[in-house]
């Protein structure tokens, strides 16, 4: 997600940097992201000279202390993890300046909970971006309990800057489109446990018949269905049973069977390229 987050950001303007700890993974990163430039060269969606202009913009590092320290808005884009995400925003809010707004990238995790970690939780909002984030049009930006109505609209202008469609809501567990989410991609393994169909056919009938974009099959392999898991386990803990994760979902994470990022989910990816 960070990866095509820094694409967005640099092609609408913003001077960017993008962080990881692991070098290897930011080569892989500067890797796609050029190769997301390419493609939209290719279609047309970006000229060679905007291209040009958005990489100049774009820079890698693994210092996270070193660059927030110049930065106006950080967005977290860590696993869903309130761990992980805890020690990133201490971090940040011990280096960055008093101005800065610390947006985090999650499709469950309380805003609130998160803001209590800084000692500024009236600029800490949730953005919500979606999956291909070149080719998804919308970030849901979700106010804490404390986030201020000034950082709502500098982040709302920041993600149309980005050329993103945007909706502002208040802060409630799975907030719109996750809690939708999770019940259809949750249902599908249901009935893939139960035989009714197969991954094709489940996928195929959702597209076509309810006009989604990507089967529930097909988005799940490519967010990751340990990250699904992880989000139905936080769901089912606050909003009760209509989300506890399907068994066969969980045999598949238990499997490593996590989608396109180990090879092989619903659907074998192994040998195949995008």
């Amino acid at each position: 997600m960070g990866r095509g987050i820094a694409y967005v950001s640099a092609v609408g303007g913003f001077l960017t940097t993008l962080i990881d700890i692991n070098e290897t993974q930011l080569k892989n990163a500067e890797k796609e992201i050029n190769a997301i430039f390419e493609k939209g060269v290719l279609r047309k969606k970006l000229t060679s000279e905007k291209m040009e202009a958005a990489k100049r913009r774009l820079d890698y590092s693994i210092s996270l202390s070193q660059n927030v320290m110049e930065a106006d808005i950080v967005i977290e884009a860590v696993p869903e993890v309130i761990e992980i995400k805890k020690n990133i925003f201490e971090v940040i809010d011990q280096h960055a300046e008093a101005h800065c707004i610390f947006a985090t990238n999650t499709s469950t995790m309380s805003p609130t909970e998160i803001g209590s970690f800084t000692k500024r939780p009236d600029k800490v909002i949730a953005m919500h971006f979606f999956n291909p984030v070149h080719k998804m049009p919308l970030v849901e930006i979700i106010k804490g309990l404390e986030t201020s109505e000034e950082t709502a609209h500098s982040i709302k202008r920041a993600a149309e800057q980005m050329g993103k469609e945007t909706v502002v809501i208040n802060e409630f567990p799975g907030f719109v489109t996750s809690r939708i989410s999770a019940l259809v991609g949750n249902e599908a393994f249901y009935m893939l446990q139960e035989g009714v169909g197969t991954p094709e056919e489940i996928d195929k009938a959702i597209k076509h018949g309810l006009n989604y974009p990507m089967g529930p099959f097909e988005l799940g392999d490519l967010v990751g269905l340990d990250t699904r898991l992880n989000n139905l386990n936080y769901l089912h803990a606050k909003l009760g049973e209509k989300y506890r994760p399907a068994p066969l979902l969980e045999q598949y994470v238990k499997a490593g069977r996590l989608g396109r990022k180990s090879g092989r989910g619903v659907y074998d990816y192994r040998g195949k390229e995008d």
